[in-house]
């Protein structure tokens, strides 16, 4: 006699915040690619974040979209209702979230820095405050920090800063989620050819950008999303880590 065993498997959950544009939407549908169910944060363009939940539909996954400020405690905790709701649990949360303002720091307003401070900072911590309390095991927290923090170019004080702090955030989390079987990590891109970054920058700017790694060419989004995809999935082992995804700018 046989017999037939039925097996499911439950679609792991991806939280991608920031991805309704740039390195944030190449990860949501690179996440989605691989199987999850994404749910699409956008700040304040609902519009734009359901042209990404439509190009992951249209390729065969599952995506919805919401909206958050990523510093708002209420908004966050919505958030992760909405998935929770939608799908079921939580997996995996990436956050891109982030605003990047430039200045050499004598003649920074501090009101820019303030700004900076509230996302990139209040944001990170708000965002992985939920995530810590609502990841299943067996999941992973993945942070974008930045290589200015060590390539350290002008202008970027007050920006570098804010991923330090991000770093902080990173590693220090890693160890209060002991026994968990959660990982929390960073991922650091240097220069990436988004418009964000494109925008305002003279070509001869963005050409010795693109010279600084030994690879000679600015990254792609899909260069960092592959590395999210890693943390995300098979790197049980790689906790508590801030992964330069840079080509050898810095090591």
């Amino acid at each position: 006699m046989t017999t037939t065993e039925e097996t499911t498997t439950t679609p792991r959950v991806a939280i991608v915040t920031g991805g309704s544009g740039g390195i944030g939407r190449v990860v949501a549908e690179r996440l989605a690619a691989d199987g999850m169910h994404v749910l699409v944060h956008y700040a304040g363009n609902a519009a734009r974040a359901e042209q990404v939940v439509a190009a992951i539909t249209a390729a065969g996954g599952v995506a919805s979209a919401a909206g958050a400020d990523v510093a708002d405690d209420a908004q966050v905790a919505a958030l992760f209702d909405t998935a929770e709701q939608r799908y079921g649990g939580i997996d995996v949360v990436v956050h891109t979230a982030g605003i990047m303002l430039l200045s050499p720091l004598v003649e920074l307003d501090l009101d820019v820095l303030d700004r900076m401070h509230r996302t990139n900072i209040r944001g990170t911590f708000v965002v992985d405050q939920q995530a810590a309390r609502r990841l299943r095991p067996g999941g992973a927290l993945i942070n974008f920090s930045s290589s200015v923090t060590k390539l350290a170019l002008p202008d970027y004080t007050a920006y570098a800063a804010s991923k330090g702090a991000v770093d902080a955030i990173t590693l220090i989390l890693a160890r209060e989620l002991r026994g968990r079987d959660i990982t929390v990590n960073a991922v650091a891109p240097g220069p990436t050819a988004t418009p964000l970054f494109l925008e305002g920058k003279p070509q001869e700017v963005i050409d010795r950008l693109a010279k600084v790694p030994p690879l000679e060419r600015l990254a792609l989004p899909e260069d960092v999303s592959e590395a999210v995809a890693f943390l995300a999935g098979p790197a049980r082992w790689v906790n508590g880590q801030v992964l330069y995804v840079n080509g050898g700018a810095i090591a």
